[in-house]
């Protein structure tokens, strides 16, 4: 993605003072305003249309899956990039379901790591994972009635708010106050805007409310910032309908909007830059293993005191990363069978890989947001990582057991790599984990690991997750220290085992196509 440098964030500061001083039309025409992505459809006053890329965007939306991968490939032997390709999916999944749709947002989620992964494929192959998510996309779009269903529509904008404002909105349910509140801080600028929309984030905690916001602002790397209000504006609705449905249920007020302020008072962080304090790798696991035995609130306030101790946020962030990946390990496996999740099966929404997923989402969050934003993201993720159970992580047992690993006695790099794929086509868990384990205390090179995870994280469903949680472990053991790195790729190890067995939609479909 695009880096968001502190000169860059403060040039977008800069435009936001002076587009408030002259307003948003006028700075438009002297090309210091954004450009709105969303302009009027010719004849429809009321759809939003992408320039260059609206005859893609519309032909994702108004074809069925099967009829419409036959025309992509076709698009992509002419010439369509497949950076193109991916902007027209998220754009056309945005349009249509504006963050409010589970198998869509999960579908607009995926599609970054999908094109992410491209770049780990060889030629032939490099279209695979992209195709296997836009399939998922498009048909969910056919599902709820294409064009016709569409959620986002043009919005006017109320510049010059604030996000206490916008925060105000999203609680009283207000969402066409906070769409307006909201395009107009994407006026002022996309950062500005983005930083704002983490007082929504930070409100209440759910893997789908951090990764949706961090994704959006992601993809922007890929379809630039003039389409920063379409795909930004979906958190304000999810946020938005979030909040009506825990009203409607009768549910309290999340507990975090109490305890966020009160860290931050207890711990004098309120204005402080986070510190630069380096942690040593005893430090990383203490503070991995703290949070693991915390309740939700003692867990957010160990945060707390770690940014009060001066840790940088690299130091922290990994421990939770890794607090994270310790879940995955230790999740005892569904205890009922659900469709693609078999009892015992960890993939998809099971405890560990929504941490994982959140917690790799937080911290990208804190690299590329304000500091404020940062220290209280950071805060807001240690109270996460235990939010749903509550549960004492650090006493249950971590795979790989003892029996397992006493029954990995190669060394061969390809002998196990070999056994490791017969585990994960076997669903042994628990003798992937072993040998992930093994080969990686052996010494031997990831890089023979991650292509063989790879096919399976393309090939099979995973459902919804399998191309995040990819992902997630590749960003994470890449800027983990080499002593704890390797719990990454156990545990993907693992998930990998128990996602085997349910081949994804339309992969069969795209792999004729492309004659692989």
């Amino acid at each position: 993605m695009e880096s968001q440098t502190r000169r860059g964030f403060l040039a977008d500061v800069g435009k936001g003072m002076l587009v408030a001083s002259v307003g948003v039309p006028l700075a438009a025409e002297l090309g210091i305003a954004p450009a709105r992505a969303e302009t009027e459809h010719e004849g429809d006053t009321n759809a939003l249309t992408f320039g260059r890329l609206e005859p893609l965007v519309s032909l994702l939306q108004e074809n069925s899956a099967e009829k419409m991968l036959p025309l992509v490939v076709n698009r992509l032997a002419q010439g369509t990039s497949l950076r193109e390709l991916v902007s027209a999916a998220a754009l056309a999944n945005a349009r249509t379901f504006g963050g409010e749709d589970y198998v869509g947002y999960h579908a607009f989620m995926a599609l970054l790591p999908a094109y992410q992964m491209t770049a780990e494929l060889p030629a032939a192959r490099r279209a695979l994972p992209v195709l296997k998510v836009i399939y998922r996309s498009t048909s969910q779009i056919q599902a709820k009635g294409g064009r016709s269903a569409e959620v986002l529509h043009p919005v006017p904008a109320l510049p010059l708010d604030t996000r206490v404002t916008l925060r105000e909105a999203m609680r009283r349910q207000d969402l066409d106050k906070a769409e307006t509140l909201f395009a107009g801080l994407v006026a002022q600028s996309p950062h500005a805007a983005f930083n704002a929309l983490q007082t929504l984030v930070q409100d209440e905690v759910d893997v789908h409310r951090v990764v949706l916001a961090y994704r959006a602002w992601d993809l922007l790397g890929l379809t630039g910032k003039e389409h920063a209000h379409t795909t930004l504006r979906q958190s304000v609705h999810y946020c938005v309908s979030a909040e009506k449905q825990r009203v409607a249920q009768g549910r309290p007020e999340p507990a975090i909007r109490s305890i966020l302020p009160k860290v931050l008072d207890a711990h004098k962080l309120v204005g402080r830059s986070p510190g630069t304090r380096t942690a040593d790798d005893a430090w990383v696991r203490a503070f991995c293993n703290t949070l693991l035995a915390s309740t939700p609130a003692q867990a957010a306030d160990a945060v707390g005191g770690a940014l009060a101790e001066g840790f940088g946020l690299s130091a922290i962030g990994e421990a939770l990363s890794l607090a994270a990946t310790q879940q995955v390990l230790r999740d005892p496996g569904r205890t009922q069978a659900f469709p693609g999740k078999p009892i015992g099966s960890v993939h998809g929404d099971s405890y560990g890989v929504h941490a994982s997923d959140s917690m790799n989402a937080w911290r990208n969050i804190a690299a590329v947001s304000s500091h404020e934003n940062a220290v209280a993201g950071l805060i807001v993720a240690g109270y996460h990582l235990q939010a749903p159970t509550g549960r004492d992580w650090k006493n249950l047992p971590a795979y790989p057991f003892v029996e397992e690993k006493a029954q990995v006695t190669t060394t061969d790099p390809a002998a196990l790599l070999c056994e490791l794929d017969g585990a994960i086509r076997e669903n042994n868990q628990a003798h992937a984990a072993a040998l992930m384990e093994h080969y990686g205390a052996l010494g031997h090179s990831e890089s023979r690991v991650f292509p063989l995870l790879l096919n399976y994280a393309i090939s099979e469903d995973g459902t919804l997750h399998a191309e995040k949680y990819y992902r997630t472990v590749s960003e994470e053991f890449r800027r983990t220290r080499k002593a704890h790195r390797w719990d990454h790729l156990v545990a993907l190890a693992r998930v990998t085992a128990s996602e085997f067995g349910k081949r994804a939609d339309g992969y069969e479909q795209a792999c004729g196509l492309l004659r692989i």
